[in-house]
């Protein structure tokens, strides 16, 4: 069975949500405007607010993949 890529979107967020997690500056997204920057800040507001909120580890990463799962099966 053949894996399909995720939308660049989704890895912006994934990325973004990683970086906030772990406390890094959100001057640190690759990308400076456009869908793919919105989606990676929107990830790393996600992120740094789950960090503040004490997620850590697999219970953060848990998280990430049920968000992820929403948006592909809402969008």
């Amino acid at each position: 069975m053949k894996r399909q890529k995720r939308d660049r979107n989704d890895r912006a967020y994934q990325r973004g949500y990683l970086a906030g997690l772990e406390g890094r500056s959100k001057s640190l997204c690759p990308k400076q405007d456009g869908a793919e920057h919105q989606e990676w800040m929107n990830g790393w507001r996600e992120g740094r607010d789950d960090m503040w909120n004490g997620f850590q580890g697999a219970s953060a990463v848990h998280k990430l993949n049920r968000v992820v799962y929403h948006q592909i099966h809402q969008g």
